[in-house]
């Protein structure tokens, strides 16, 4: 049967003319317009979600498919206000290594050991030996209410010495919290600040495990909190109470730092050591203190004054389940490590 049977002629045989041939083409261009219509508002009303992930129902046009393959998160190199990030292995700490490595700068790392703590000194200046900026000139400065914890002396490696300032015997560990910051004030002013450019201060509790270099180097530097890193801001455990010098705002903090490392210039960290003191001695003359200890005024101070260089957290690790892996481990809190598991075997009991 013909489509347009009124077309037909007389004898009933079929003549395609130019007039139905006309209508033929023309119908057929309708029947297809019809159908493109349906489908082009289908689409808009309902697009695949697949279309959603390229920002295809914006109208945009994927040009590289690549993008289909989920992208592993990448290492930030920078802070928000634009600080290194250190992780040791990345092209840039080894053009700041190379940088630093020739101009021979002498640098400190300052340890306060008391009470029970003594038992830690050996593994750490044994280990810095070996890892903590080799070939540099180190002083160690040990802050002890006991110098015999230093027996036997450890063999030292050249344009390397060991100091020891005596301190007051610091017994209990608020207590000690509360004077660490004014002894590392004290020491700076005298003698640290005449005889390095460089200060950092580590507890005495951990190991250096691999190289820490010259990457390390900045104005002011801090180290990322291994547990908290990469946790929302929520997570962090700023002091809360108003009546603390240490408050932290809701709106205020980039990242929750470590007080396991820190340090930089001598004249910087003596702001940083003498501001904190004076939050603690503040807040102690109220009856106060933060619930973090002097980490709490460490990280008070760090949102006042952002630092320079932030190391990830290869620089202070432990292990414990919120930390995270990291390609280098090359400081290891042991103080840390045995409060994990002892909390790991608390809460099999």
């Amino acid at each position: 049967m013909a489509l347009l049977p009124f077309c037909k002629t007389r004898a009933g045989s079929v003549r395609v003319t130019r007039i139905q041939l006309f209508l033929y083409c023309f119908l057929l261009c309708l029947i297809i317009y019809f159908l493109n219509g349906r489908k082009a508002a289908v689409s808009v009303e309902s697009p695949h979600p697949i279309f959603h992930a390229f920002g295809m129902d914006r109208g945009e046009v994927v040009t590289d498919m690549t993008v289909i393959k989920a992208k592993a998160p990448q290492t930030p190199l920078e802070t928000p206000w634009g600080a290194p990030l250190v992780w040791g292995d990345t092209r840039k700490s080894a053009l700041r290594r190379a940088k630093l490595a020739q101009e021979g700068i002498r640098i400190g790392l300052l340890a306060l050991v008391v009470g029970t703590y003594a038992q830690f000194v050996q593994r750490f200046l044994s280990s810095a030996e070996t890892h903590f900026l080799p070939g540099q000139m180190v002083t160690y400065y040990i802050l002890t209410d006991n110098p015999r914890t230093l027996d036997p002396p450890i063999e030292l490696g050249p344009e390397r010495q060991l100091k020891v300032v005596p301190v007051a015997e610091l017994p209990g560990w608020e207590r000690l919290a509360r004077r660490r910051m004014v002894l590392l004030a004290d020491a700076i002013r005298n003698p640290i600040s005449s005889e390095v450019e460089y200060i950092f201060c580590a507890d005495i509790d951990q190991e250096f495990v691999a190289p820490v270099e010259e990457e390390i180097l900045g104005d002011l530097v801090a180290t990322l909190h291994p547990e908290l890193y990469g946790r929302p801001r929520n997570a962090f455990p700023y002091e809360i109470e108003e009546v603390s010098s240490a408050s932290v705002e809701e709106d205020e903090g980039d990242y929750y730092y470590t007080s396991e490392l820190y340090g930089g210039l001598v004249s910087e960290m003596y702001k940083l050591a003498r501001t904190c003191s004076l939050l603690i001695l503040q807040d102690q003359a109220n009856g106060v203190m933060a619930r973090g200890l002097e980490e709490s005024y460490l990280n008070r101070y760090l949102i006042d004054n952002r630092p320079t260089c932030v190391l990830s957290p290869e620089y202070s690790w432990w292990d414990s389940a919120l930390a995270p892996d990291v390609h280098v481990q090359r400081l290891i809190s042991l103080g840390r490590k045995c409060e994990a598991y002892d909390q790991q075997k608390e809460n099999q009991c």
